[in-house]
């Protein structure tokens, strides 16, 4: 079982990297023009919300991230990637279990997100999850919905919002 932690400063460095290789799978799918690389792991730090990180083992360098914004009352997985050479290993799935029961934690009665409908890796996995597409009900979420417009994201395939109840299994270690 990968192991759980909140991100150190140590792992804030290589936050970005783990995006940019996850992000692959979809330079592969989709073939774009051009790719914004991924934000810097301090400037999602800075973000309010919380930063998970995955490893092989207690001690090792981070692997994936989950990346929670919590934004007007509410919680929102904003990111999660996982390296490509460690994926199939349970860790996404970890990071989203842990997410959501620090959600749960934190008072959150729900987390949404927001990711392509037909992609493999993408709703099929957070349905497994026990993520059910639901419409935006916040200005933020519908935000998103203009945002993702302005960067064109529909032209890879349907978008959509999802969300799933919280539940207080799966604790986070804190890091020492």
């Amino acid at each position: 079982m990968p192991a759980i932690r909140f991100a150190t400063e140590a792992d804030l460095e290589v936050l970005a990297a783990i995006e940019d290789d996850a992000d692959g799978l979809f330079l592969e799918r989709f073939r774009p023009e051009t790719w914004s690389p991924a934000p810097s792991g301090r400037f999602r730090a800075a973000q309010p919300g919380f930063l998970l990180v995955a490893a092989e083992h207690e001690d090792g360098e981070a692997e994936g991230f989950a990346h929670v914004l919590e934004v007007d009352g509410g919680a929102h997985l904003e990111q999660l990637a996982v390296r490509r050479a460690s994926a199939r290993r349970g860790l996404g799935r970890a990071l989203v279990q842990a997410a959501l029961a620090e959600a749960c934690r934190r008072g959150h009665d729900r987390v949404t997100l927001r990711t392509y409908a037909d992609v493999p890796w993408n709703a099929p996995f957070y349905a497994r999850l026990g993520f059910v597409e639901t419409e935006p009900d916040t200005d933020r979420l519908r935000a998103l919905i203009a945002e993702e417009a302005r960067f064109d994201l529909e032209r890879y395939g349907r978008r959509v919002q999802m969300a799933a109840r919280t539940t207080a299994q799966n604790g986070v270690r804190r890091p020492r």
